[in-house]
């Protein structure tokens, strides 16, 4: 839940607020602009799902302590997940309104329980999957006559085992 892993237009919404960049007159006209850059692409045929993978302030801490148990985890934390932590409420609240005003029928937000790792993955992984089929997603037609290349194919082993 925090700016250092969220490179993104959202930003634009969440880490300027939070942080009062910019008056709130400039940050709050971003949505519309969020909204309709996601539409554009949408009516351009891209298939947007975006997964706000939410865990409690209580796992995040608990994850910042196995990361500084474990050596090859140390790598993941800084100095800005702690400073940021202290803004907890006030990034609420901003994913809160980031979430209302910016899902969309063809650009939707998933909150996902994120506290377990295997719920995560399974409930990403059944959206993806859902929408992939929703999209009827076929191999194109062979633009040979496999008879053909089938033909030659058996010919080049014939030839090779000679």
């Amino acid at each position: 839940m925090w700016p250092s892993s969220n490179r993104s237009h959202y930003e634009d919404v969440l880490v300027v607020r939070v942080h009062d960049l910019v008056p709130k007159k400039v940050w709050s006209r971003r949505y519309e602009a969020i909204n309709m850059f996601e539409e554009l692409l949408a009516n351009n045929g891209v298939h947007i799902i975006k997964f706000f993978l939410y865990i409690s302030k209580e796992e995040q801490l608990e994850r910042f302590a196995k990361r500084l148990e474990d050596k090859d985890r140390q790598w993941k934390i800084s100095m800005s997940d702690y400073a940021e932590r202290e803004h907890w409420d006030a990034y609420t609240e901003a994913y809160e309104d980031m979430l209302s005003k910016c899902s969309t029928e063809r650009a939707p937000w998933y909150v996902i329980p994120s506290n377990r790792k295997w719920f995560r993955n399974l409930t990403a992984a059944s959206i993806i999957r859902d929408t992939l089929r929703d999209m009827h997603i076929k191999a194109p037609p062979p633009t040979v006559d496999i008879d053909t290349i089938r033909q030659r194919y058996h010919a080049a082993v014939a030839e090779q085992k000679g």
